[in-house]
């Protein structure tokens, strides 16, 4: 099985990275079509490491994931998202960029219950080489950005009908080292935070499934004061995803840039869009396109699902890719490191949830509203087994009342009528 899932993804991707050699024409094309949305004041921002992907499907979609933040790479995305993860989660990522300049990257997330915690970060790095008249070479140095991030998320009015609402922020601090000998007194620290909210819910589902198929996120990214007088790059960003059918995921987000603490006009607005495909049980596809500041970008990227480890390789063409080498590659590896026993949980609750479904279809009425309380009692917000236990009730109640008039006993006093005056009686008797 696992020759056959590396066989699928070699298939995948290499085909789309030949495709991708053929593209720089398009890339170009599109570009001009887009010429309108370049202004004067595009790129004027400090940092460009916190507007660079990590890697994952937050890439692979073209960063329209504001909605979708289902993986490691929500850091970037949503820190909303944390909340939400199914699993606990160890992500390394690696991002070949231009030429030499590379960015590593890792997350670690947990979660307990509605609460959701993360950590993370990434460090991008640009080697120099100084030479001298004769070409000697004189140092060699590298030029680096560093950004590290805790996060904390909680999902509010969870329920089993209702996903909640789930708010969360990441406090981020960033380094920027620039060596002496290429600029001095350049290197400075920057601190900022993101914040987003994120909720799911069911709209025009046209397949059976406890999961919800549509969900919207709103964040605000990299919000902090000036560093030497250069903005951050900020923006508040909302997105969308619609799953209209089971394997498939389509995804907007418009992008807002501000300048909250800068007297300069932000960039133009930006968009996203991006589709997923589960194409097998270990193996999905994922494009998406993204359009900022004039820079048409195109990405393609295959996911490939093992038993406690996962890979996502992804391949993006836009204006600063080089045909001629391989570049503009991002490799993440996540380790599933357990979900923290929700699952079993999640079972327990079920079983007894079923056995009395059992116990009703039976008539046994009373075993019905006991399994039904011992499912409430490990989860109180599983509806479905109010529901049951409090029909079943009724029905208890019902027969009750119906045993004690068939056997000429006095109904329980909560629901026998009360008695009329005599003199009512006769009154009501004589107006019949």
């Amino acid at each position: 099985m696992k020759k056959i899932a590396f066989a699928a993804l070699t298939l995948f991707l290499t085909p789309l990275t030949v495709a991708g050699f053929g593209l720089s024409d398009i890339i170009w094309g599109i570009s001009d079509y887009f010429d309108t949305t370049r202004v004067e004041n595009t790129g004027l921002t400090v940092f460009p490491t916190l507007i660079i992907p990590m890697g994952g499907e937050y890439e692979a979609m073209g960063t329209a994931y504001t909605a979708v933040a289902r993986d490691a790479s929500f850091f970037d995305a949503n820190p909303a998202a944390s909340s939400r993860l199914q699993y606990t989660e160890l992500t390394l990522m690696h991002n070949n960029l231009i030429a030499d300049t590379n960015m590593e990257s890792a997350v670690y997330t947990v979660r307990f219950g509605d609460l959701g915690l993360a950590v993370g970060g990434k460090f991008l790095h640009v080697p120099f080489t100084e030479y001298d008249i004769a070409g000697v070479q004189q140092s060699a140095v590298r030029y680096t950005e560093t950004v590290a991030g805790l996060n904390v998320s909680y999902n509010f009015l969870n329920s089993f009908n209702f996903h909640g609402i789930s708010a969360g922020t990441t406090l981020k601090a960033a380094y920027r080292h620039v060596p002496p000998v290429i600029a001095p007194g350049q290197s400075a620290v920057g601190v900022m935070a993101d914040f987003g909210l994120l909720t799911r819910f069911n709209v025009l589902k046209f397949f059976p499934s406890r999961q919800k198929n549509f969900s919207a996120g709103l964040t605000a990214r990299n919000i902090g004061p000036p560093v030497l007088d250069e903005p951050l790059p900020s923006s508040v960003v909302g997105g969308i995803a619609w799953a209209p059918i089971n394997p498939m995921l389509l995804a907007f987000d418009l992008s807002m840039p501000i300048m909250p603490f800068s007297d300069d006009p932000p960039e133009p607005l930006g968009y996203a869009g991006g589709v997923a495909v589960q194409v097998t049980d270990f193996f999905a596809a994922q494009s998406g396109f993204l359009l900022r500041g004039g820079n048409p970008r195109i990405t393609l990227g295959g996911r490939l699902d093992l038993s406690d480890i996962r890979f996502h390789v992804n391949y993006t063409l836009d204006m600063t890719t080089q045909t001629d080498r391989l570049d503009r590659f991002s490799v993440m590896a996540a380790l599933n490191l357990g979900d923290g026993g929700r699952a079993d949980f999640q079972r327990r609750v079920e079983e007894y949830y079923l056995d009395s479904l059992v116990a009703y279809a039976a008539g046994e009425f009373e075993a019905t509203v006991a399994l039904a309380e011992r499912a409430l009692e490990l989860d109180p917000r599983f509806h479905p087994a109010a529901e049951t236990r409090d029909t079943a009730a009724r029905l208890l109640a019902l027969q009750s009342r119906l045993d004690a008039i068939r056997f000429g006993e006095d109904l329980p006093p909560t629901e026998a009528a009360e008695p009329e005056p005599a003199e009512d009686q006769e009154q009501t008797t004589d107006r019949r």
